[in-house]
């Protein structure tokens, strides 16, 4: 697809500043941006780099104060990230997948209830009871299990695995080999000292619409009640929602990030990679961890925490600030002796 740069202007509501006819056939990055491509320059410290870049136009934010040059164009936006995801739907590429219908190949249980819109791919298992919403997307090697239900336009991509009494919203989207619904992890030492007892996980997985959830994260089934994950929020690759998590709205949580079981976690929080929460810790409704942090106690609504243990973030940065200095401060005291 090829769109004229006053096109793209108009999409993204943006200020046109240079020729509104420069043809435009795709996004890059400044520096790999080619002649016929669009890019983005979010603030100052990277507008030094559009004099070497080949782009044709670019997205600027209102603090870019720079002029695009003669055969270019800027469009001027409140936020070039935005205007970028923007610009990104008029490129993407047709979505890929299964016909409307069932594929020959896919084992459905006779008592499953599937919306005559829905697609579902070759090799997915559709069991008992299960009911597959209007729209809904199975790629191959789905697994759906008894008493499930997935919503209308959800999109499940190959190797997802749905347990048993499980329920998923509408528009989710479910990334290769997603698990939601598997064995809580519990067990305790038998009483006799002498093995492991594994506490029955009776409950189900709740996931309202709009959730995505990246390639590889674990969603695990409740030991008794639900395990829930709110409206809109989106989960990255590789992380582990434990048994009786209560996660909410419109959170942002990145890759690697293990929480324990019974955390409770309030609305638009976010979460950077690879922190740990200890189990039945509760985090406050707009609380932000930085990536690394080893949650430990309760965050209030509103605060920034970080680091091992975790605490206010604040006060992390100045501990690290100490410690970068503690080899001077050493050197210092040596020479004093």
């Amino acid at each position: 697809m090829t769109l004229t740069t006053g096109e793209i202007a108009r999409h993204v509501q943006g200020e046109l500043i240079g020729p509104a006819d420069l043809p435009v056939s795709g996004i890059n990055a400044m520096a790999a941006a080619r002649k016929g491509q669009l890019t983005f320059i979010r603030d100052k410290a990277r507008q030094g780099d559009w004099a070497s870049s080949q782009a044709s136009a670019a997205f600027v934010g209102p603090q870019v104060d720079v002029q695009p040059g003669e055969g270019k164009a800027f469009i001027r936006v409140k936020n070039a990230d935005v205007a970028v995801a923007q610009a990104l739907e008029l490129f993407a590429p047709p979505a890929v997948g299964p016909e409307t219908g069932i594929h020959p190949s896919a084992v459905i249980h006779p008592q499953a209830r599937i919306d005559a819109s829905a697609r579902i791919g070759p090799l997915c298992y559709v069991g008992r009871d299960v009911t597959i919403g209007a729209g809904a997307v199975l790629h191959a090697n789905v697994t759906v299990l008894d008493e499930s239900s997935i919503g209308d336009d959800t999109v499940l991509y190959p190797g997802v695995v749905i347990r048993e009494r499980c329920v998923i919203g509408r528009r989710c989207l479910f990334h290769a080999n997603v698990s939601v619904g598997a064995d809580g992890f519990g067990f305790r030492p038998s009483p006799d000292g002498r093995g492991i007892v594994k506490i029955p996980q009776i409950g189900g997985v709740i996931i309202h619409d709009d959730v995505e959830l990246g390639a590889g994260t674990c969603v695990d089934r409740a030991k008794f009640d639900q395990t829930v994950i709110g409206q809109g929020t989106k989960i990255d690759n590789l992380c582990q929602i434990a048994h009786n998590c209560q996660v909410g709205r419109f959170c942002i949580i990145a890759g690697h990030v293990a929480l324990g079981g019974s955390v409770v976690m309030g609305d638009g929080v976010m979460v950077g990679g690879g922190s740990i929460f200890k189990d039945q810790v509760r985090v406050g409704n707009g609380a932000g961890v930085a990536g690394g942090s080893m949650v430990m106690d309760d965050i209030p609504p509103g605060e920034k925490w970080g680091g091992q243990p975790a605490q206010d973030l604040r006060q992390t940065l100045r501990e690290i600030a100490v410690i970068r200095k503690l080899p001077d401060i050493l050197k210092q005291w040596r020479n004093k002796l």
